[in-house]
């Protein structure tokens, strides 16, 4: 009986391996342009693009060493990147769970009863104590998957892992751009910061001046006036940056998960130490796009709404379960295990649904949910194409906004020059050199912003390109 019963349930298992009521899966047509836009804004489009951003390791992109070193902290010790993994490892448990439901858990159970029966309730009218002893081992109610419904919903749960670990890599993504992010504008700080001071150097240097000038009766009090506003100015701009300087390195150690503060050696002083990232090429199809981590878990997450469906159809019809035990009872324990005192047990059940108005709003909610699915993730693809859309725009006009700002700091330097001497031979009044000043720094500034704007945008390039996960 042993081996005709584990032949039946291996059997049973084998059929009912690949049954499954959900709609055959196929991929949505992406609902963007195949090739990325194209005009003044964008530049041309390099055809021989080595790899794709996806393909190139972080440490390669990101040739500064001591960025690496902080990418590196951040990798083995951000908060967030760690709770996306415990999010994988669950969603893994739970994925094992729903697979374990396929098939059969056998246990075994022990009992022992002992009853004392009354003379008018026994059938030999004498009082008696009945005692019994019992071992089982077996399977206790096992549904088997005839339409299905287990088999869709360990699928689903499949899927949901595989989304979850998508995130993960997602996750990766948005850190290792973030500490670049953190790192350049950090070095961009600094270096406004040591621009602020060099001017609030020059304009002490001039209002000291003014004000000998103004003592002996040469310059007006106006005039002395106008050079503490931009002593007063470049004060507040020191304040200032030193502030912003002091949050981003805030930000980098949250990012990298640092106990205490990072020592300077790991910090940049000013944009112009920073080794450059790689420059690269988006290639010229946009299905690179479809490889992207979080385009790829929504797509999980629609074939696991496309999964549901299945497990809901799958409900419509009986559900059988299986009962069979294999065992042993005596009246005696000493005669338990002895020949002749073996049992077993084979209990088939199905239930069949006549009415659950339940399951067709069941039923109905997992195709809203597949359809919400499909919208999110071509919802993903269109963000992801108009995220590398931005950046191209950015790269492909950052540079003549660098050359125009170039000119626009060399000119107004030469003005600036001119004006001092100019006041400083009583030809102009000292409105003048404020003036140019005022537009000299300025300018500088927008130097530098524009100067971090091209390093953070070619980081930018790379993230939404689905580079930083390797």
């Amino acid at each position: 009986m042993d081996r005709r019963l584990l032949s039946l349930l291996t059997g049973i298992g084998f059929l009912v391996a690949g049954c499954t009521m959900a709609p055959k899966y196929t991929r949505p047509e992406a609902q963007m342009p195949g090739e990325w836009p194209t005009g003044a804004a964008y530049g041309q489009a390099e055809a021989g693009a080595s790899l794709p951003a996806a393909e190139i390791p972080w440490r390669e992109f990101f040739p500064d060493e001591r960025l690496q070193r902080l990418i590196d902290d951040a990798l083995k010790n951000n908060r967030d990147l760690r709770l996306a993994a415990l999010n994988v490892d669950r969603a893994r448990a739970f994925y094992g769970i729903q697979r374990a439901a396929l098939w059969p858990s056998v246990d075994a159970a022990g009992s022992w009863f002992k009853e004392r029966v009354p003379a008018e309730l026994s059938s030999t009218r004498q009082r008696m104590t009945a005692e019994q002893y019992s071992v089982d081992f077996g399977i206790f109610s096992w549904e088997i998957d005839f339409f299905g419904r287990i088999r869709s919903l360990k699928d689903s749960a499949l899927e949901e892992y595989l989304a979850t670990a998508e995130a993960q890599r997602s996750a990766q993504i948005l850190l290792v751009s973030a500490v670049a992010n953190a790192y350049l504008t950090l070095a961009a700080d600094r270096e406004r910061l040591k621009l602020a001071e060099i001017t609030l150097e020059a304009q002490q240097s001039a209002y000291n001046l003014i004000k000998r000038r103004f003592e002996h009766g040469i310059a007006s009090e106006l005039d002395l006036n106008q050079a503490q506003t931009q002593v007063d100015i470049a004060r507040g701009d020191i304040a200032r940056f030193t502030q912003l300087a002091a949050q981003d390195e805030n930000v980098l150690n949250l990012l990298t998960g640092s106990s205490s503060p990072m020592s300077t050696d790991f910090l940049p002083a000013e944009l112009d130490s920073v080794d450059p990232p790689r420059e690269l090429s988006p290639g010229l199809s946009s299905e690179v796009l479809l490889y992207r981590p979080d385009i790829v878990s929504a797509e999980h997450r629609l074939k696991a709404a496309n999964a549901n469906i299945g497990a809901a159809r799958a409900a419509f019809f009986p559900r059988i379960s299986l009962t069979s035990t294999l065992g042993t009872a005596s009246t005696e324990l000493s005669n338990l295990f002895h020949s002749g005192a073996r049992t077993w047990s084979f209990v088939p059940q199905i239930l069949m649904p006549i009415f659950d108005a339940r399951l067709w709003s069941a039923y109905d909610v997992t195709k809203v949910e597949k359809e919400i699915g499909l919208t999110q993730y071509e919802k993903a693809i269109q963000t992801a194409f108009r995220e590398v859309a931005d950046a191209l725009a950015v790269h492909g006009t950052v540079d003549h906004q660098l050359s125009a700002q170039q000119s626009l700091v060399d000119a107004v330097a030469r003005t600036y020059r001119l004006s001092t001497l100019r006041y400083e031979r009583g030809i102009d009044s000292y409105l003048g050199v404020l003036d140019a000043q005022r537009s000299l720094y300025a300018a500088q500034q927008g130097l530098i912003s524009l100067r971090l704007g091209k390093l953070v945008n070619l980081v930018r390039l790379y993230a939404v390109l689905g580079g930083g996960a390797v």
